[in-house]
């Protein structure tokens, strides 16, 4: 297991089994998508609480302060124990593994699909049964995301599989081949 799992783990399977106990499973999964995104969208704050120099108590009135109103009070006791612990600049780390064990737990299959524009809400139904075939689960999430460099198409990872069904992917095969026959 590597080293960050190695921290991260503990952290994660707790929070997970006392969301379970206190039933709100499904909303702090939510609460955590979106202080995810916030952790990733803002290097400020990523700086500002992983900061040594800022006190422990300082950083748990921030936590309290920006957060005491948004999450759980599940999620507001991981916060604040990864503060004390001085683990809060593992936040990312420790809510990507929370979602991995409630995926896992609720045999939901990660796939992410990137295409060259955005896609249809049927051509999203369509990938969402490849991937259901591929998992071998009726239980999806879809990460889409956008990438113009594809030219046309879209590149489908699910767990260590991935399908590339884009002009960029296709002409860079067909220039691999090309070179074999030269």
């Amino acid at each position: 297991m590597p080293l960050l799992n190695t921290i991260t783990t503990p952290y994660a399977e707790a929070f997970l089994q006392l969301s379970d106990a206190a039933g709100d499973t499904a909303q702090v999964v939510d609460q955590a998508r979106q202080i995810l995104a916030l952790w990733n969208e803002s290097p400020e704050l990523r700086q500002a609480l992983a900061s040594p120099v800022l006190e422990t108590e300082t950083k748990k009135a921030a936590i309290t302060k920006l957060f005491g109103d948004q999450v759980s009070p599940t999620f507001l006791n991981l916060l604040k124990l990864l503060a004390d612990r001085q683990r809060i600049g593992y936040l990312d780390a420790v809510l990507e593994r929370f979602l991995d064990l409630y995926r896992d737990q609720n045999q939901i299959a990660l796939a992410s699909v990137t295409s060259a524009e955005s896609l249809s809400d049927e051509q999203l139904a369509n990938i969402t049964d490849q991937v259901k075939a591929v998992a071998g689960t009726d239980k999806v999430e879809l990460n889409t995301a956008v990438d113009p460099a594809l030219i046309g198409g879209f590149v489908l990872k699910v767990g260590s599989k991935v399908i590339d069904a884009s002009l960029s992917g296709q002409v860079r095969r067909l220039g691999l081949a090309l070179a074999k026959v030269s």
